[in-house]
């Protein structure tokens, strides 16, 4: 398997790591929850964000294409089943 596995995601953490402890206002990719964003609330999921001393400092909305707005609406519906699932206990 080699290290990518281990390697991507303990890379993108201490990015955000040092984009908080530094107050850096870093842009980059991260799960935050959404509140209107992208039209889902009470949602958390993968935008592209600002990142700085206070965590999530924005999410930034880009323009989608059709069917970008058609994947990120099956990415929601398969977040949202899996909070349903754990809700039912």
């Amino acid at each position: 398997m080699g290290t990518s596995a281990y390697y991507a995601p303990a890379s993108s953490a201490v990015s955000m790591a040092k984009a908080y402890l530094r107050d850096e206002k870093r842009l980059l990719p991260a799960a935050a929850y959404l509140d209107g964003e992208y039209g889902y609330k009470d949602l958390f999921m993968g935008v592209p964000c600002i990142i700085g001393g206070k965590g999530v400092e924005k999410v930034l909305e880009i323009p989608l294409t059709e069917d970008e707005k058609t994947m990120l609406a099956k990415s929601a519906k398969s977040v949202q089943a899996v909070i349903d699932i754990c809700k039912k206990g």
